[in-house]
């Protein structure tokens, strides 16, 4: 699958993305059912980065529930208008990309869950963002990104520093502590660090029980992932093809 192109149709594109989406479903029900956990245990998240409206359209109308951007800029009008298309599909809307502080304004107008916080001050100004938004009725979920390799380019939170920022977020009163998040790392076996991430989970779960969530694995390696305990996987590619539309 290599993406849409303007020549194909709604109804081909929705074949296209209906076949991509029943070939990642069958790739997670067996890492499942290798790892012997249910397929219940694993939200698949499309990320529809550099992709159109109207495929995130389609794949809500595939029972897609769970949708993810990794740009602002990019996300808050195409939120606008899958809603327009869709006014009834009930999305849950994702952040899966480094953030900007001065982003978190136009990011809880439009975002369900934030998987990118890695570090206090990005924290805190989601936190002011969430309380003086009058159209904001819950509280904000976030994850807390690992970093796996060290790279600060990449974001995330060192691993020593985790179970500090975790406690601060808790202690916040627009945010709720859903678990962690990390990316594997460039060019090495992600197996060792995809098991760190799941150590420091269970870390994590020890003063902050509620925070269950472990979201690791994308289009490449999800079935490792899931065999070290990943509750979300991550998938753009591998739903929608290599070929988006230019970013905004």
């Amino acid at each position: 699958m290599t993406g849409p192109d303007e020549g194909t149709s709604a109804e081909e594109r929705r074949a296209e993305l209906a076949k991509s989406l029943e070939v990642v479903e069958d790739r997670i029900s067996r890492a499942c059912a290798a790892a012997g956990r249910s397929r219940g245990q694993v939200r698949l998240v499309a990320v529809t980065k550099t992709f159109p409206a109207t495929d995130a359209a389609l794949l809500a109308d595939l029972g897609l529930g769970d949708l993810a951007e990794n740009r602002d800029q990019e996300a808050a009008p195409k939120v606008e208008q899958v809603a327009g298309l869709r006014p009834d599909a009930a999305i849950r809307w994702h952040m899966v990309g480094r953030l900007q502080r001065n982003k978190a304004r136009s990011v809880v107008r439009w975002a369900d869950e934030v998987q990118s916080v890695d570090s206090i001050r990005l924290a805190d100004a989601l936190d002011r963002a969430v309380l003086a938004d009058p159209g904001r009725a819950a509280p904000l979920d976030v994850l807390v990104q690992a970093s796996l390799d060290g790279d600060p380019r990449r974001g995330g939170c060192p691993p020593a520093e985790l179970g500090a920022l975790a406690d601060h977020i808790a202690g916040t009163g627009g945010l709720r502590l859903r678990g962690l998040m990390a990316v594997a790392p460039l060019g090495a076996d992600p197996g060792p660090a995809f098991a760190a991430l799941a150590r420091a989970g269970e870390r994590l779960r020890r003063d902050h029980p509620a925070a269950v969530e472990l979201s690791a694995g994308m289009s490449g390696d999800l079935e490792l992932a899931i065999a070290h305990g990943s509750t979300c996987v991550r998938v753009g590619n591998a739903l929608l093809g290599r070929r988006g539309l230019a970013s905004p």
